[in-house]
């Protein structure tokens, strides 16, 4: 039977413990973080193949959560973000709830509806936004669509 590598959470001290908080909970504690909605994402790192997993602020749009790219205003992207761009295929958890899912970024006709979206969940992207050079990603994580039922 093949060993699966242990999920490494992030190297960020307040992060990692937000995880395990989250974890330990099915998100009891941790799902609202200072009032807003996260979820636990699992990538798997693209030098490594070790997966990793953190926390993110999310929104939803119908059936699909949306994520931002922010790194905190970085001027560069967070590694969960380039992860995911090299293996789309991630996993997820909200409150109790574990599932796949296949990240994309959002096209630029998606865009602007969907960063109106997370910034009426998390107005500081707005200030990320004005003070980092590069624009930040937000990406789309996809659930898989359920199959029909035999004879639907």
């Amino acid at each position: 039977m093949e060993q699966r590598p242990e999920v490494r959470d992030s190297p960020q001290d307040w992060v990692a413990e937000h995880v395990r908080r989250y974890l330990a909970t099915d998100g009891e504690q941790g799902h609202d973080y200072l009032g807003y909605p996260t979820l636990l994402i699992t990538t798997r790192g693209r030098r490594t193949g070790v997966p990793r997993r953190t926390a993110l602020i999310y929104g939803r749009d119908g059936d699909r959560y949306i994520v931002v790219a922010s790194n905190g205003a970085s001027a560069h992207d967070p590694n969960w973000y380039a992860n995911l761009l090299a293996d789309p295929e991630v996993e997820l958890q909200v409150r109790a709830e574990r599932f796949p899912a296949r990240a994309r970024p959002a096209t630029p006709g998606e865009r602007p509806r969907l960063w109106a979206l997370m910034g009426e969940i998390f107005p500081t992207y707005d200030e990320y936004a004005a003070t980092t050079p590069r624009e930040i990603p937000i990406v789309i994580l996809e659930p898989p669509t359920p199959e029909p039922a035999p004879g639907a």
